[in-house]
């Protein structure tokens, strides 16, 4: 799944069924800490902290019963690789930047 960023658009999903592969890729800069993030923390270069609660909020979400249940596997499976920041319930992404 990707979590996309374009400045016309805001925050979106991109191959929302593909959890097997989750990043944020900007296609513009962004400013950190601008409300368009809508809560990510960019941690460096090239890691974020995306809220989980986030991701099933944006633009492109299948409405479909069956990704809530994958989505949520798939914050227990980064829950056990340690990839979740309990204090901010926020799950790290890799940054990529194609601009």
């Amino acid at each position: 799944m990707i979590i996309e960023y374009l400045p016309e658009r805001g925050l979106h999903l991109r191959d929302a069924f593909d959890l097997d592969k989750l990043k944020l890729v900007f296609k513009a800069e962004a400013t950190v800490g601008s409300p368009s993030l809508r809560g990510i923390v960019i941690v460096d270069r090239d890691n974020a902290l995306v809220p989980i609660d986030l991701i099933p909020v944006l633009p492109g979400r299948p409405d479909d019963k069956s990704w809530e249940t994958a989505y949520r596997k798939m914050i227990a499976s980064a829950a056990a690789l340690n990839w979740i920041d309990a204090d901010a319930n926020a799950i790290r992404v890799h940054i990529e930047r194609t601009f």
